[in-house]
């Protein structure tokens, strides 16, 4: 018996019935052999961990841009902070932390240069709009591995189509697994409450600017949050399941408390008047730079000119420009307007 058959067996010991099973993967758009060591979601986590856009998401900006201090989150340390609080739900749960893992890693996989700056200089210029969600499952379906792609489970791309959004509408689509949901309700725990360690140390707001009705109920320190809201989650999702109802989920208080603090930061941070000169020049560079390519694509490398005669030109430049980092945009940039220094 091989060691991945070792591995799916020990599932069906350890995991609840809800649990999304390795042995019960609904596959691969195309088949491949299976791992004589590693389970089909072990391997889609490798593939990820290893692939070109997972390391270009240390230098893609979360909140702050081209900030001078080591400490502030990037979308890769941002990503790391996700996988850590989903796991922690999902073994407390009785679920698969391989696919939590899996898809906790390539959630964010398709975000554009400058955090939210960027989505929405794409989401202006493209004719069907453009979401970072769909993006991260073009990156790992059609732009991976020089257009092969990285042939992920149907479970992983479904946990990471579905990650996004934060709605009250019951009728908002939700993962198929409910590791999946997890992950969703994972990176607003993490990002809400990362963002505001990192604007209490850009100075951005304080402690007191915080509505202390939300503190009381959530807690007044980082850890404190993140601690009640992981707590909450587990026990109302273990209640769910004690009810035969397969859902993720919040308590009632707690949620709203949470979507209390995420609107908070909107109006006060991610909105807010004080960053907003330096998202409207992350936007104008942006918005240059997708220009240039948009007059000269054959100025783009041979996949994204593949695209363009596939698929036309707005989508080619579209990959290309999500693609980048913040520091490459930005050399792009400077390479492509900025005068040079030609004669000594």
């Amino acid at each position: 018996m091989s060691i991945r058959k070792n591995i799916e067996n020990a599932e069906k010991k350890i995991l609840i019935p809800y649990a999304a099973f390795s042995s019960k993967s609904k596959g691969r758009k195309n088949k491949e052999e299976f791992d004589e060591v590693r389970t089909c979601f072990m391997v889609d986590r490798d593939r990820i961990i290893h692939s070109k856009s997972f390391r270009r998401l240390k230098h893609k900006t979360q909140v702050y841009i081209k900030t001078s201090g080591d400490h502030y989150r990037t979308r890769l340390t941002h990503t790391l902070e996700v996988a850590q609080i989903a796991k922690t739900i999902g073994k407390a749960i009785g679920l698969n932390e391989d696919l939590i893992e899996a898809i906790s890693l390539g959630h964010d996989i398709g975000h554009v240069a400058f955090a939210h700056s960027g989505e929405e200089v794409l989401n202006s210029l493209l004719p069907n709009g453009f979401a970072h969600n769909k993006n991260s499952i073009r990156v790992l379906t059609k732009i991976e591995k020089q257009g092969k792609g990285l042939n992920l489970t149907n479970e992983v791309l479904n946990g990471i189509l579905y990650h996004s959004g934060f709605s009250y509408s019951k009728k908002s689509i939700k993962a198929c697994t409910l590791e999946g949901q997890i992950v969703k309700y994972s990176d607003k725990i993490a990002y809400v409450n990362h963002d505001i360690d990192d604007s209490i140390r850009a100075g951005m707001i304080n402690q007191e600017n915080i509505p202390n009705q939300l503190l009381n109920i959530l807690g007044k320190t980082h850890s404190t949050r993140v601690d009640t809201l992981v707590r909450d989650c587990i026990y109302t999702t273990l209640n769910n399941i004690e009810n035969n109802v397969k859902e993720v989920a919040l308590s009632e208080g707690i949620e709203n408390a949470l979507r209390e603090l995420r609107s908070f930061m909107f109006r006060n941070v991610y909105k807010g008047t004080i960053l907003k000169e330096e998202r409207d020049k992350a936007k104008f560079v942006l918005y240059q730079v997708f220009e240039h390519y948009y007059k000269y694509p054959d100025n783009m490398p041979k996949l994204y000119k593949d695209i363009v005669d596939e698929e036309g030109l707005y989508q080619g430049v579209a990959d290309y420009i999500s693609g980048m980092s913040d520091d490459y945009c930005l050399f792009l940039f400077n390479k492509i307007y900025v005068p040079k220094i030609v004669i000594y």
